[in-house]
């Protein structure tokens, strides 16, 4: 495929204010959630099922979303996809109108299906780049998601009580508002020349291409890090609430989460780069550690924040090394399969987290939810470690 960078430049440009607005759908729905979960759900343990179907709704569309890109184009790919988000807003905003648990649970998976299609923005931006330039428009679209993590939440702080006694109605009005503007953005969008078809050998089964020990830890460490994430984050604002604190304060604690999650990724790859995968991943998943740390130790507004900000930052430091990992070595014509079969991994697990996450905080409590994190850990640096240390090995014996 020829690269054409000046396109590539437009794409990114294009995508950037796209996410902008796509971005806010997530959001408002971490923010709002698992507080409209509880109540309108039958009792509080199933207040983060609208999370875990978020999460259902995002694993099943990644397949059909890469296959209406590949099939149709990006630029249709991506309309679609907010069509879908703009209904999200509206079916949630009658459920809490008409109070119906299981019609929010719908908009909740809308939502997820809508955010199939927005993570995938940043591989738009690079099909026509070369790849010196593809760090640079990865960047423009890292910058849309770090301004959508205060578009959202402010959606969600100025016009929650708007419509009483219906709190949050209107923020999904809202969010279905941004989902037409980045539609709108979307038609600035081009598409480019399709690959070129190349002769190669046929892709390796599924079985023998995850022989690797390499690609096991990869792919395990990354859903224990998305896992451990979504445990604490889908559970914050309602811990907060509890703490006597704001909804106001839940929906800042969301922002300043997303801001920790996206804001690292301008120079996390710089850091691999010049340390290593592995200390980069290790660090995360410390920076994790310390997250639970903070919240065990005490329920202030300040408790809360700086925890959700590591909560972001050891996410990305993890995550992000885990997905470069499984990037690696792959053929062209095994990517999707290994992609798919990664992201069905990290989506499974992580959905049983959300789901968890609930019925642990409702049970034992915000302390016991995050202590709940420390074996996970342990067992994802160990797997790393293990790694690292049989790669020395055979380093020094070859």
């Amino acid at each position: 495929m020829p690269f054409d960078d000046a396109l590539a430049r437009r794409n990114a440009v294009v995508l950037a204010f796209a996410s902008v607005f796509a971005g806010a759908n997530a959001a408002v729905l971490f923010s709002t959630g698992a507080i409209v979960g509880q109540s309108l759900g039958p009792s509080p343990e199933w207040a983060t099922a609208p999370i875990t179907a978020f999460v259902l709704g995002t694993a099943a569309t990644t397949m059909p979303a890469a296959f209406l890109a590949r099939r149709f184009g990006r630029r249709l790919a991506y309309q679609t996809g907010t069509v879908l988000g703009i209904l999200a807003g509206l079916v949630a905003a009658y459920s809490i109108r008409e109070g119906l648990f299981v019609t929010f649970m719908l908009a909740a998976a809308l939502c997820g299906a809508y955010q199939a299609f927005v993570i995938s923005y940043r591989f738009g931006a690079t099909d026509n780049a070369s790849p010196a330039f593809r760090p640079r428009v990865i960047s423009y679209v890292l910058l849309g998601g770090v301004a959508s993590a205060f578009v959202g939440p402010q959606l969600v702080i100025y016009s929650k009580d708007l419509f009483p006694p219906f709190t949050f109605l209107p923020s999904y009005l809202f969010q279905s508002a941004v989902a037409l503007l980045a539609l709108l953005c979307l038609f600035a969008y081009r598409d480019g020349p399709p690959p070129a078809v190349n002769n190669q050998a046929p892709a390796r089964p599924l079985r023998e291409i995850l022989k690797s020990h390499r690609l096991k830890v990869a792919i395990l460490s990354g859903a224990i890090a998305q896992a451990l994430m979504n445990l604490i984050m889908t559970a914050a604002p309602l811990a907060m609430i509890g703490c006597a604190l704001t909804t106001t304060d839940a929906a800042l604690g969301i922002q300043w989460h997303i801001v920790g999650m996206y804001l690292p990724g301008f120079f996390t790859g710089h850091l691999i780069a010049r340390w290593g995968v592995y200390p980069v991943m290790l660090t995360g998943l410390a920076i994790l550690g310390a997250c639970a740390l903070v919240a065990i130790s005490g329920i202030s507004l300040e408790h809360f924040f700086v925890a959700l900000i590591l909560l972001g930052v050891g996410w990305n430091f993890a995550f992000v090394g885990a997905t470069s990992m499984v990037a690696e070595g792959q053929k062209p014509n095994e990517r999707n399969k290994i992609q798919g079969f990664n992201d069905l991994v990290i989506f499974g697990i992580t959905a049983i987290a959300s789901l968890s996450s609930g019925k642990i905080l409702a049970a034992f409590g915000w302390s016991s939810l995050n202590l709940t994190m420390f074996p996970f850990l342990v067992v994802a640096a160990g797997m790393v470690i293990w790694l690292a240390a049989g790669e020395r090995r055979t380093v020094r014996g070859g």
